[in-house]
């Protein structure tokens, strides 16, 4: 029998394990695994009831994020260290006047009540998604992730991952300066 026949099966699996490698390290926007696609990008935010975090029994529903001015949406947990990190760069935006909207999802309500007390809180508005029925409309893989609303309530964009310098100035900037001017904010 031919010796290259032998090396068929191996240059078969190779070629399998190469094709599969390819397709999990890639993704419909290219290399970065952080940029989800969205089925939401350009629709409505879901329609939702929600309670204020620390101020059980308040309610909210979706139109509290079509004030005619664009906000970010923070996903975030006190069991996400990934949050923890992030947390100090959203203070710093909220310093700088960015509307930020907390969703605390699936968490204890009174560790992030304390978390937001220690730490400083960047939200304008705490909304406490204790279920993650809110989170599973948005689609939302895990936390944290944000997503940028325009003054419409329409979804303009989805970050999974941690909102930083570089996600802001190259990624998010751009589209809140957009979003703004088109708002007369």
């Amino acid at each position: 029998m031919n010796k290259k026949i032998l090396f068929i099966p191996l240059m078969l699996f190779l070629l399998l394990a190469a094709a599969l490698l390819w397709q999990l390290t890639r993704n419909a926007d290219g290399d970065d695994p952080t940029r989800l696609e969205s089925a939401l990008i350009g629709k409505p935010v879901p329609l939702f009831r929600l309670e204020a975090l620390d101020q059980p029994g308040k309610i909210y529903d979706q139109r509290v994020l079509t004030d005619g001015k664009p906000i970010l949406l923070n996903v975030w947990a006190t069991w996400c260290p990934t949050c923890r990190a992030e947390h100090q760069y959203l203070n710093t935006l909220a310093e700088q006047g960015i509307r930020v909207v907390g969703l605390n999802y699936k968490d204890d309500r009174q560790k992030a009540v304390n978390w937001l007390n220690t730490l400083g809180n960047p939200y304008a508005l705490s909304l406490y998604d204790g279920n993650g029925m809110l989170g599973l409309d948005l689609g939302v893989y895990g936390a944290p992730e944000t997503f940028l609303i325009d003054g419409k309530g329409i979804i303009r964009y989805r970050h999974a991952g941690d909102l930083n310098a570089r996600v802001w100035d190259q990624e998010v900037k751009p589209l809140w300066m957009k979003y703004s001017a088109e708002a007369g904010s």
